[in-house]
């Protein structure tokens, strides 16, 4: 999903959600975004000095950094009116990631990513190897049914060791010259989850709403 989309889908997500400040002591903060009589897709934004914990239907995220995480997280507000996140910088922070059942992760097997890089070896053996538009299809579709899952009973990978594996293990021949992936592992096949992206958008609107809320209103 890209960025743009993930933001708007979280955007429909808050649309009738509205601020609850429980708690505003300095550094000590307790404010909830929750649509009214529902605690569907809510979220507490819950501070104390030195960090900040997001906690809510998208899981539970501790985050360390300044000893005002509203000010770590708080983002420019420009003319587009656009959330603007850093994902990767504000993972480092992370100290505690919610895992329920599962290992916390703000990080997973990304199928996408791994249909790039299986692509892009492809064109790049191609153009070295084979010229031939029927050889390059044959070698197209053995691809794409062992290890994209278009086959009737193949499978996809879902886990990154599953992509490895299945990648060291094909190999194909066409024109008598034999095609294999090279150093798979040396490729990045993790994005970051859905709940940790949501999470992001969260702060960065939560931080906003706030902001708003403590403004003078005007005579």
């Amino acid at each position: 999903m890209q960025p743009g989309t993930q933001e708007a889908e979280f955007l429909r997500d808050i649309a009738k959600h509205q601020i609850n400040v429980i708690r505003d002591d300095g550094l000590y903060r307790h404010i909830r975004f929750s649509r009214p009589n529902s605690m569907c897709m809510h979220f507490d934004l819950i501070t104390w000095p030195g960090y900040l914990c997001y906690c809510g239907d998208m899981g539970t995220y501790v985050f360390t950094r300044l000893a005002d995480m509203f000010e770590f997280f708080r983002t420019d507000r420009r003319d587009d009116d656009k959330l603007r996140i850093n994902l990767s910088y504000w993972s480092e922070k992370l100290l505690a990631v919610d895992g329920s059942r599962r290992s916390g992760s703000a990080m997973e097997f990304s199928y996408d990513r791994f249909e790039r890089v299986v692509k892009e070896q492809l064109v790049e053996w191609w153009r070295d190897h084979c010229t031939d538009a029927a050889q390059r299809r044959e070698l197209r579709e053995q691809v794409e049914e062992a290890l994209l899952g278009t086959g009737y009973f193949s499978e996809r990978p879902e886990t990154t060791g599953d992509a490895i594996r299945m990648a060291n293990d094909f190999e194909a021949e066409v024109a008598g010259k034999k095609f294999q992936f090279q150093d798979f592992w040396d490729h990045s096949l993790e994005g970051y989850t859905h709940r940790f992206t949501w999470c992001c958008y969260a702060l960065a609107w939560g931080i906003q709403q706030y902001d708003l809320a403590k403004e003078p209103v005007a005579a």
